[in-house]
């Protein structure tokens, strides 16, 4: 399939970015008025276990899609790329929905478990995940816009590689803050 953005990717990766991260942040900040949203509260509490499923079902489609492209399956390799994406967002979705209802949750444990611990991994996670998003935006928009045989001469591979390094990393650590937040303390 090509999209006529094939010649503006990397505008429509920066006005995509801005949108996730702004509506993030907007979430975190409490700049989303909760009267916008219902407030499902069953759905509010499974939240956290939710995200956690399709962080692990996320990193086994990146992998999977990863592999995929190293037998130079590309079929095989767009539909667990579309697949993680569709979790990413779906994630996003879920922690906006609930972090602008709720807010943040808070750490339990112990202050300097929180101090060198918990706010250093979380710190680690966010960043990259933050990062993550403009990377798989421009990646899956080059992928999206060229036909397969171009696409090879772009930075799809390069940037992909990249982002599915980090973005492994962040989901990772993301169930590691989950851990701690929910399992541990």
């Amino acid at each position: 399939m090509q999209l006529p953005i094939r010649d503006q990717v990397p505008l429509w990766t920066a006005v995509l970015s801005a949108l996730a991260l702004g509506a993030v942040f907007a979430a975190v900040g409490g700049m989303i008025p909760t009267s916008l949203l219902p407030r499902l509260d069953a759905l509010i509490t499974v939240i956290p276990e939710l995200n956690v499923v399709i962080s692990l079902a996320a990193i086994g489609t990146i992998v999977a899609g990863w592999r995929a492209i190293r037998r130079n399956d590309i079929t095989t390799h767009r539909n667990y790329m579309v697949a993680s994406t569709m979790l990413f967002a779906a994630f996003l979705a879920f922690y906006i929905y609930r972090v602008s209802l709720v807010g943040p949750t808070d750490f339990g444990g112990p202050a300097a478990i929180e101090q060198f611990v918990y706010f250093p991994v979380l710190a680690v996670h966010i960043l990259l995940a933050i990062i993550c998003v403009p990377l798989v935006i421009y990646t899956l928009l080059l992928a999206v816009s060229r036909p397969v045989e171009e696409i090879y001469r772009t930075r799809h591979r390069s940037v992909g590689q990249l982002a599915v390094v980090l973005w492994l990393i962040s989901f990772s650590l993301g169930i590691v803050v989950y851990a701690l937040l929910y399992v541990v303390y």
